[in-house]
């Protein structure tokens, strides 16, 4: 449950705080408010990415570290103490997740050879292709569910790109939406899909 907002107290330097936004956009966005949470993303997307950016990572690992945090953002909104401090709770956060993806990127190759190695040491179960054909069409069934939204984006970040990597900024353009957006949108769908999918018996 969320603190309610205390009295400013002047002898805590808190009233300088009474007209900022934060704290009424944070409970908005926790009760479910996508407006709010879309202010959020505008008013913090810059932090966040400029902070993936001076990892000197690459374009596409640096939206991808921005992306997690904006999830990590959303899995714990209803947990925030004090929405105050949400830029040094952000900053810790991408930090956190630019490092995890170097040390995974840099032991992706040594998985990438064990897992072909596993590939390589025997075929697949006969009723593979079967039960991967009923999974795919019960997948797109509940992509069809999706809100038009959710949908475009999905389309462009995952089932456009296939096996590659999307690219965040011409996907942005292409959706003449913000690129901090994207990554918050892509987890709330991916989201709403896993919903779906599961009350199917998936």
């Amino acid at each position: 449950m969320m603190p309610t907002e205390a009295s400013p107290d002047p002898g805590t330097g808190e009233g300088r705080f009474s007209d900022d936004p934060v704290p009424g956009l944070v409970r908005a966005a926790a009760a479910g408010d996508a407006q709010a949470w879309e202010q959020l993303v505008d008013r913090y997307a810059g932090l966040v990415w400029s902070i993936c950016r001076a990892h000197r990572m690459s374009d596409d690992d640096a939206a991808d570290a921005a992306q997690l945090t904006w999830l990590r953002l959303l899995e714990n909104l209803e947990r925030v103490r004090d929405p105050r401090r949400l830029a040094g709770w952000l900053a810790t956060t991408c930090r956190r997740e630019c490092r995890a993806l170097q040390r995974r990127s840099r032991s992706l190759l040594t998985v990438e050879e064990e897992h072909m190695d596993r590939l390589l040491g025997g075929g697949p179960p006969a009723d593979e292709p079967v039960l991967t054909a009923d999974q795919h069409a019960a997948l797109w069934q509940a992509f069809q569910r999706l809100n038009e939204w959710c949908q475009k984006v999905l389309r462009a970040l995952i089932v456009d790109a296939g096996d590659k990597s999307p690219s965040y900024q011409l996907v942005a353009a292409q959706l003449q939406t913000p690129v901090g957006s994207l990554g918050p949108t892509r987890a709330r769908c991916l989201g709403q899909l896993r919903r779906l999918l599961a009350s199917d018996g998936i």
